[in-house]
């Protein structure tokens, strides 16, 4: 519900926020329904994908550190949204109180930023693995790639605070309805009175660091990755070498079509619903997820082989235990 700009024309910073998303989306109990599904199947991928890491010795490389680091990212960002929308559908409350409005403001954006930043640490794998083959396991070390992953999870750690910061001192005295699914940090500084040219002066930027450089990265990352392939004398040893790029490329895919789509269409002044909107953020944001450990599973020989001997030892205990 909106509150008259007269009942807050005293209000520097209201009690908390209308989540709007949905709100006219018909049938909308299946789509949280999907969503539950969604996040549980994500929470019980990724961390079987973990425990797969941890308890294999052979995966104790460099390149499963940087798996196994964006397993984390994907339950935590998983858990940083659809939760929360899950229960707004199931208790009918879509108030969100002020201060873990500004926690989901950073707790989202910064694990959506991490996705990016985890698909930039694996590129970089990719290219010391095939343009430096000889000197891989010279130049690629365990504690160099867990410095990576450290500055990699230090950045936007730094920037999406000072971005939460630059919240705080805001004003709303005309609406606190958030027009999207979660507190996003578009919608919530653009409802506020008053200059906002901070806020997206640092949305912009996040955009740009976090999305356009790591997309940019990478596509440079695979340019060298080409050239290297080219060189390899036989096809097979071109083939081989462009598979172990293979899971990669489709997790960027994944990550960034909807992201980039979405950007092409505000820039074309396509018209969209603001339901359509944020079903395809929705969407953008939860499935990469989802989709990021079983692509790892099934697209990674050593992940595949590991689950078969697992899933095969389990087998065998259960023919040879006593109750059978």
């Amino acid at each position: 519900m909106e509150t008259t700009a007269q009942d807050l024309s005293n209000v520097t910073r209201p009690v908390g926020f209308y989540i709007r998303g949905f709100y006219a989306l018909k049938k909308g109990e299946y789509y949280f329904i999907f969503l539950a599904v969604v996040y549980v199947v994500t929470l019980v991928s990724n961390a079987i994908l973990m425990l797969i890491i941890c308890f294999t010795e052979t995966l104790h490389t460099p390149k499963y550190m940087a798996v196994f680091s964006l397993a984390v990212v994907d339950i935590c960002l998983s858990s940083a949204l659809i939760p929360q929308a899950i229960h707004m559908f199931i208790f009918d409350s879509k108030f969100v109180y002020y201060n873990p409005c500004i926690a989901q403001i950073f707790f989202g954006h910064y694990f959506a930023a991490m996705e990016s930043f985890s698909l930039c640490v694996l590129a970089y794998d990719r290219v010391i693995a095939i343009c430096f083959p000889l000197r891989c396991n010279v130049i690629n070390t365990h504690c160099k790639m867990m410095l990576i992953i450290i500055v990699a999870w230090t950045i936007p750690f730094i920037m999406y605070v000072a971005m939460a910061a630059l919240i705080l001192p805001l004003k709303y005295c005309k609406s606190t309805i958030v027009n999207s699914f979660f507190c996003d940090h578009g919608p919530v500084f653009k409802i506020a009175c008053g200059d906002y040219t901070k806020n997206w002066f640092m949305a912009i930027s996040n955009i740009v660091v976090f999305y356009f450089a790591p997309s940019a990265f990478i596509a440079a990352s695979y340019m060298f990755i080409i050239n290297a392939i080219l060189k390899i004398k036989s096809s097979e040893g071109r083939w081989k070498a462009f598979k172990t790029c293979s899971s990669h490329l489709m997790l960027v895919a994944i990550c960034f079509a909807p992201f980039y789509m979405t950007y092409i269409v505000a820039w074309v002044n396509v018209n969209i619903d603001t339901d359509t909107r944020i079903i395809n953020t929705s969407l953008a944001t939860c499935i990469p997820p989802l989709i990021n450990p079983i692509i790892y599973s099934l697209k990674t020989e050593e992940i595949l082989e590991q689950i078969k001997k697992y899933l095969k030892i389990s087998f065998l205990k259960m023919k040879t235990s006593p109750s059978s």
